[in-house]
């Protein structure tokens, strides 16, 4: 099972006509056509109005708002509606809502406030999801699933911690395993019975909030089964719609680096992956390509699909800035850069109350499509149906490797110690932006991956290093690949047990060094660190203190009582190299060291000087190569054109070699002719 099958880049986004009179429907269809709207997500929220008691069900209203989207010719992405739970429901069975953090039992509200141990509600949603599928199964113009909605949060109720003991005993099988693992002799902790465990929250063992634990390998293991026990949820969901739509591919919105959730261990059970991309800022180009290539990489560098993203501002932070004209063209054609096969949007209408009504709508309160954000709409729709399905099915042809890692995300950041200042999406995000930066076509991949394909391997605070990850990287470098790891890296077991070894322990053969020592401080003391001959940077947070044990010093401190002591190093291993980076680099010297090892396998980009031209290539299944030229700049950028081919919204022919402008916030879509 793959991707929806469609004539083209799906074009469209979250449609909810129960919220308006059907009157209004009319109207909506006719801006849809205008603005070239192929494709709607429908049901969502609907389960209070297709399951409004316990044992009634009208679906009524559903059917004729997925009559009319079909006789309207669109593509459906139909949801099972369990997105949020009915008041009733909350009503009759009160163990349905969540237990906080703090032990409070929520009551009916919001959204997000189920508890995926209830088994009132697993029962529940999963009838519902059957029933909408047994439904509608047969309608040609239904092409996905969309089971719940954004997956997030976690419980502590009594149901969960029940789950969380039956889910610790299929992991260890024994309470010695157990103890063992959790180093429970620690503070009086050992375990002789099941019934004895609680779920860790403020009133077991934490203080100061979620991160702060007296035992890392409990909260470890909750937050590991807190994603499962959601997962539990969509898989009741998936297949109860499988026993009437066996073909028609499941997926649900993740929230791209979303913390609490190992979308990883997620990825395998859905038929395609798909994303909610509601960037911070403006200048968020950068993290939105490591977001999309990490959704990309869950499914093996499968396409996904963009399922929700603004046209114009979000209502949930404290200030929701617009964006700017052009942005939102320009960041649409990024997804589908790097491997979007459809760009939706929340929402087609806007809701005309609640905490959404000022959320960025392609249809405003007004109706009009006279808007400017409706204009730029409709001409990116114009755009996509111009391409077509040129790029459909297209993959990114990555050599580089940039390792994501849940469990090192979350083992790193509940540590005491060596510094809670050093969060784990910010190492990885400054080692993705000199890549991005440097133009090389990446992939973002689990650390269980197969790395054979790959030339560099970059894992940047790989606080975790589990199974045979050391010898593949090892594999990696043997053969003359190069592999880049950072400090606090391969520290832990899966355990979240320290290695009884020289750190970096299992890493420490590959990158020729041992570490007995390290310094924290805060952000405002820095160290220089010389690179090289001549090149002067910044380090601050963590500094460990190496001692090469073979390895070639590449970068010195300058500072402190370990002034002259190696901060970078380079160590040869078979017929490759091992890169360690032991101190927090700014930066620019993040970008020099991986400038250094681009540079030797030849795969930085055409244009790595214009760090705001961003390129990224798909190869579709017939090997026809498409460069995509990205000008985040809010000026023109003029280049040398370094392929051959045809620029595939304009039609205009591309010669190598020859002067190539790309306009301020623009994209040029460029086929290469074949080589």
């Amino acid at each position: 099972m793959t991707l929806p099958v469609t004539p083209k880049v799906s074009f469209g986004g979250d449609y909810n006509p129960e919220q308006w009179p059907e009157q209004v429907w009319k109207q909506d269809y006719r801006l849809f056509d205008e603005a070239r709207i192929d494709t709607v997500t429908l049901g969502v929220f609907d389960w209070a109005l297709t399951q409004p008691g316990p044992d009634e069900y009208d679906f009524a209203l559903l059917d004729r708002v997925v009559a009319r989207a079909a006789a309207e010719g669109r593509r459906i992405c139909l949801a099972t509606g369990t997105g949020a739970h009915p008041p009733w429901l909350a009503r009759a069975f009160p163990e349905v809502t969540r237990t906080d953090f703090e032990g409070r039992r929520h009551r009916f509200g919001q959204r997000h406030n189920s508890c995926p141990s209830s088994p009132v509600f697993r029962r529940l949603a999963t009838e519902l999801a059957r029933r909408v599928a047994r439904r509608y199964a047969g309608n040609p113009a239904v092409i996905a699933w969309h089971v719940g909605n954004e997956y997030g949060g976690a419980c502590y109720c009594d149901l969960c911690a029940a789950g969380f003991r039956e889910w610790l005993r299929a992991r260890y099988g024994t309470l010695d395993a157990l103890n063992d693992a959790w180093n429970t002799t620690f503070w009086s902790h050992v375990f002789t019975g099941w019934d004895q465990i609680e779920a860790p929250s403020a009133l077991t063992e934490h203080w100061r909030g979620p991160d702060h634990t007296a035992f890392q390998g409990i909260t470890l293991d909750y937050l590991r089964f807190m994603s499962d026990a959601m997962l539990a949820n969509f898989r009741d969901e998936k297949a109860a719609i499988r026993e009437s739509s066996p073909d028609v591919p499941v997926t649900t919105n993740f929230m791209g680096m979303y913390r609490p959730i190992d979308y990883h261990r997620w990825a395998p059970h859905l038929d395609f992956a798909s994303w909610d991309n509601y960037p911070p800022d403006d200048e968020s180009a950068a993290r939105m390509a490591l977001t999309h290539d990490l959704i990309r990489g869950l499914k093996d560098g499968q396409p996904f699909w963009l399922m929700e993203q603004t046209p114009s501002h979000t209502a949930a932070r404290d200030v929701n800035p617009l964006k700017r004209p052009g942005l939102m063209r320009l960041w649409s054609w990024q997804a589908v850069a790097h491997g979007a096969d459809a760009v939706l949007f929340f929402q087609l209408r806007a809701s005309r109350g609640a905490c959404e009504k000022y959320h960025g709508a392609v249809i405003g309160h007004a109706g009009r499509s006279d808007t400017r954000v409706f204009r730029e709409v409709a001409a990116l729709g114009e755009e996509l149906g111009r391409l077509g399905g040129a790029v459909l099915g297209a993959r990114t042809p990555a050599r580089v490797a940039l390792l994501f890692d849940w469990d090192s995300w979350w083992s790193l950041e509940i540590s005491d110690g060596p510094s809670r200042l050093v969060r784990y999406q910010q190492v990885v995000l400054a080692y993705h932006r000199a890549l991005w930066e440097a133009g090389a076509d990446l992939d973002v991949v689990a650390v269980t991956a197969d790395l054979a394909g790959y030339d560099v391997v970059l894992a940047p605070a790989l606080h975790m290093v589990k199974g045979d990850l050391a010898a593949r990287l090892e594999a990696v470098a043997e053969r003359g690949g190069s592999v880049v790891t950072t400090f606090l890296s391969a520290r832990v077991d899966e355990n979240d047990n320290a290695f009884l070894t020289d750190v970096p322990g299992p890493l420490g053969a590959l990158m020729g060094v041992r570490i007995d020592e390290w310094d924290a401080r805060g952000p405002e003391f820095v160290n220089p660190v010389r690179l090289g001959a001549d090149v002067e940077v910044a380090a601050r947070l963590l500094f460990e203190l190496v001692i090469p044990q073979g390895a070639a010093t590449v970068g010195t401190y300058q500072a402190d009582f370990y002034a002259g002591t190696p901060a970078v190093t380079r160590n040869t291993f078979g017929a490759g190299h091992g890169w360690y980076v032991a101190a927090g680099l700014d930066a620019a010297g993040v970008s020099w060291v991986v400038r250094q090892v681009l540079d030797r396998h030849g795969l930085t980009g055409a244009y790595p000087d214009r760090p705001a031209l961003e390129t990224a290539t798909r190869v579709t299944p017939d090997g026809t190569r498409i460069l995509f030229l990205l000008n985040h700049d809010s000026v023109p950028v003029r280049v040398t054109a370094a392929v051959d081919g045809t620029e595939l919204l304009s039609g205009d022919r591309i010669s190598r070699g020859a002067p190539l402008t790309v306009g301020a916030r623009d994209v040029l879509v460029v086929r290469e002719d074949p080589r």
